[in-house]
Order: C-alpha cells, then structure tokens, then sequence
C-alpha cells in the first residue's frame, strides 16, 4: 500500500482498514466503475446523519460494507486521487477525534463539507482591505442573529454574499451592513439604490459598525474573526453548517489564505430606521439612470437612530411572527 494511493491492491468490492488501531472503524474501498473510497462502517443501530452534502466530483451516501451500515465518501473523477487521498486522511483524523461512532459520523460530514470548497476550485485572490472589513462588519451581525434568533434562522437570513438586495432579510425585517473606520469621515458609501430602498411588509436598518485595523496584540485576523463564527455554526445543525460553508465561500473567503498580515478590531455599532425622510435616493430611480453610488453623512442618520434594545427587540419580532404564522 503506497502512502499516497492507499487503495493500490484494492479490487471490486474489497477493502482495507484505515488504521488498524484507530479508535474507529474507517476503511479504503474499491466501489462500483473502479472509483476509489473512503467508508466508515457503524456499528448496528446507529442514527443516520442526514441530510448529507452534495459536492461535486463525490458520490456521498450510505450503503453496505460486509454486513454492516457505511458511510461511503466515493470519488467521481479518478484525475483528482490525489487530492482525494488528502482529503480522506484530512476526515479520518477528523472522524477518529469522536468520541462514540455517532460523533464519528457528525465530524466526518461536516469535515466533508468543508473540503467542498477546494474540489470546486477555491478563489485565487484574497480578500481586498475593504473587502475583509466588510465581511467583518456582516460576521459580527450573524453572530448577533445566532445569539438572538438560533444559528438555523440566522444563517437562513444572511443574503448578501449571494447578491442579495439587502444583506440580511429576515421575517418583516431587512437589515443592510456598512463596516467604516471609525475616524474616517463620517459617512458610509451606498453602492445602489436598492441598498436602502424600502421592502414591502418589511422594516429596513442600516447597521454601522467601525472596523479598524489593529497592532498586534490587538484585535484579531480576518481569519479569527471567522473561526468564532465557524465555531458556532458547528454546534448547529448539517444544515446550517452546510448553508454557511456555501456563503461563506461565496464571500470569497478561503481558508487556504493567509490573512496574518493585518488584524482587525471592532467597535462602536450604529443602527438607523430607514424611512420616510432618511437621507437617501429614493428607489425606482428616473428611467435611463443605472449604477447609482453616493454617500450619506451618519449626522444626518441621527434623527432615525435605533437603540440597542429596539434594535434586538425588532429581530425577536421576526421570529415570533413565524411562530405565529405556524400556529
């Protein structure tokens, strides 16, 4: 058995222990078309994960290996074994950190999910300056929703990094994020009309947050700053973990870069009602006229400022509505 290729010697149905001392029962398999796997077979009576992640290139499901229950990790295209064969060993060392066959299984779906990313093909470029103190900004309001309303719905809520016109949409309630340094000018940019244009059965916040760079001990990196909200989001749901993995990517955040070069603190929070009489463009804009971007100065905000407890006030209304709505 090569160390790279650990299926060499493998045929049509067999298989091969991963570690004959490893605390659980992980294997290499030779599957149907020849393609090369990783399964680990439960022990009888084990509750299934479900529902489990469709990536590109694997065919994950459960099936039988011998007599027993498995979960079957198989690749699709034999060019990317090699890869494959890092990823394996990658969920195994996950997996074996269980400490019962059930959270053997849970860590090795989410490890899964986390190479999907890289057999898609992750972003080639890190995140500009602006572009880290954005997400920074949008990270702190998702751990804001996670700890008000559930990982699950607030996951469910965070649109922006899939286009979507306001960055987080929730049940009657839209919120959009702007990350400034707090002693630049004060104003935020508005990148198009939509931004703060108002939303049928919806009230529509403006959320300021001052994002600064940081010396280090100070602050934490772009990484940091993700890592916490990871951490959350691994204690939630496959689905809600799978949800964030994918917006996550679509922010075009990659775990393979390095973002140790600069670190990042997060300040004072600002939240505005936008309503008749905020500064704003008003939105449809005069046909023939596209790409609207301008500035508004927070000064002028003050008027329509939302305190915090209103603030957490309007986002457990949201969910109270949804509860109502299924009564």
């Amino acid at each position: 058995m090569s160390e790279v290729h650990p299926w060499d010697g493998l045929g049509f149905d067999e298989a091969r222990r991963v570690d004959k001392r490893g605390r659980h029962d992980f294997f290499w398999a030779v599957v149907e078309n020849d393609r090369v796997a990783l399964a680990l077979a439960l022990p009888d009576g084990t509750e299934r994960v479900l529902p489990l992640p469709k990536i590109k290139s694997l065919d994950i499901r459960y099936r039988k290996l011998g007599a027993r229950d498995a979960l079957l990790v198989a690749l699709c295209d034999p060019e990317q074994v090699d890869l494959f064969a890092n990823l394996c060993m990658d969920i195994v060392s996950a997996g074996e950190q269980g400490e019962t066959p059930l959270d053997a299984l849970d860590r090795t779906v989410r490890r899964t999910l986390r190479w999907h990313h890289l057999l898609r093909g992750g972003s080639s470029e890190r995140l500009s300056i602006e572009e880290q103190r954005g997400l920074v900004g949008e990270l702190q309001v998702l751990q804001l929703l996670c700890a008000e309303i559930g990982a699950e719905a607030a996951i469910e809520a965070w649109r922006g990094p899939e286009d979507g016109v306001k960055d987080f949409e929730l049940y009657g309630m839209c919120m959009e994020v702007k990350a400034r340094r707090g002693a630049a000018r004060p104003q935020v940019q508005i990148s198009s009309s939509d931004q703060l244009a108002d939303v049928a059965g919806a009230d529509v916040f403006l959320l300021v947050y001052d994002v600064d760079a940081a010396i280090k001990p100070e602050g934490m990196t772009l990484s940091d700053h993700v890592q916490v909200v990871e951490d959350t989001f691994r204690s939630a749901t496959l689905d809600a973990y799978g949800t964030w993995e994918r917006l996550l990517n679509a922010s075009g955040f990659d775990w393979a870069h390095d973002y140790s070069d600069r670190r990042w603190s997060v300040g004072k929070r600002a939240a505005f009602r936008v309503e008749d009489g905020f500064p704003r463009i008003p939105s449809p804009v005069p046909m023939g006229v596209h790409n609207v971007k301008y500035a508004i100065a927070i000064d002028a905000c003050a008027t329509f400022t939302v305190e915090d407890d209103m603030l957490l006030a309007a986002i457990e209304k949201t969910q109270s509505a949804i509860n109502k709505d299924k009564i």
